[in-house]
């Protein structure tokens, strides 16, 4: 039976949505005022957008997030994917229990926690901090996001396909890399997202392991926010949520043609 849309269903459909997306709106629109002041509209202007790309510091914070958001990401995947197919394909191994909670661990550790327990590990094997340890900081946590993503669409994984493969010669790396790994990239690619998003987006972690050189953009834009909110970080933030924005519509419709595509029928 279905339903009846009501207008109760309505108005908590519209303030539930205010409530989440109004503050993007105005941070955007703000983002375009002609005046210094962020909470006094002084008419349309695109000057602070053209500040931004004077502003080194913001520029440089921005290549650093970006650097550490691709590596971090790319490894994590690898890293995941790989840790996804031994908790599937494995089945019951020695550690098992211990290697599942290694992995999921991240995923309701504080990030005050996990920071910090970074950072005395980099000071207990003296290395320096910068650009790599934030990297590495990044890759432990993201990790585990893209082992649970990937290791949902292995579970639903049709393995005749790729024991098909090994009766034909194949070898286990050849099918996984030709038969069982382009069945499962659209969850590898959300987990690669995913794990992107996660770098671009963290503040704590990256505040516990950086160091001279390797200061990231979410934490310029929380230094910059302390003495007060600018044009120009309105600006930042409007570019970041056209670059997600992006990013979502690029994976969705890269998600409907895979699965509209004659490939994706026959099977």
């Amino acid at each position: 039976m279905m339903r009846r849309f009501t207008a109760f269903n309505l108005v908590s459909i519209v303030l539930g949505f205010a409530f989440l997306y109004l503050p993007i709106v105005l941070l955007v629109i703000y983002s375009f005022n002609a005046s210094r002041l962020v909470t006094v509209w002084g008419g349309f202007s695109t000057k602070w957008y053209a500040s931004l790309l004077e502003n080194e510091a913001i520029l440089d914070a921005a290549w650093v997030t970006l650097r550490v958001g691709l590596v971090s990401a790319t490894i994590a995947t690898v890293l995941g994917t790989m840790g996804a197919v031994a908790l599937v394909r494995r089945g019951r191994f020695f550690g098992r229990t211990l290697f599942t909670g290694m992995i999921m661990a991240p995923l309701v550790m504080p990030e005050v926690i996990t920071g910090l327990s970074l950072l005395l590990l980099f000071v207990a094997v003296d290395f320096d901090r910068g650009f790599w340890t934030v990297t590495i900081a990044h890759i432990s946590f993201s990790m585990c996001f893209v082992a649970v993503v990937v290791q949902s669409r292995l579970v639903t994984f049709d393995r005749s396909l790729e024991e098909a493969a090994l009766d034909l010669g194949a070898t286990p790396l050849r099918a996984f890399v030709q038969v069982t790994l382009p069945n499962i990239f659209p969850a590898v690619a959300a987990g690669w997202m995913l794990a992107f998003t996660l770098s671009l987006d963290d503040l704590v972690i990256a505040s516990f392991t950086t160091g001279p050189g390797a200061t990231t953009l979410p934490m310029k834009i929380y230094s910059q926010v302390r003495l007060g909110v600018t044009p120009e970080i309105n600006a930042v933030c409007t570019i970041l949520v056209a670059l997600v924005t992006l990013g979502v519509l690029t994976a969705t419709i890269a998600t409907k043609a895979r699965a509209f595509s004659p490939q994706a029928e026959a099977r």
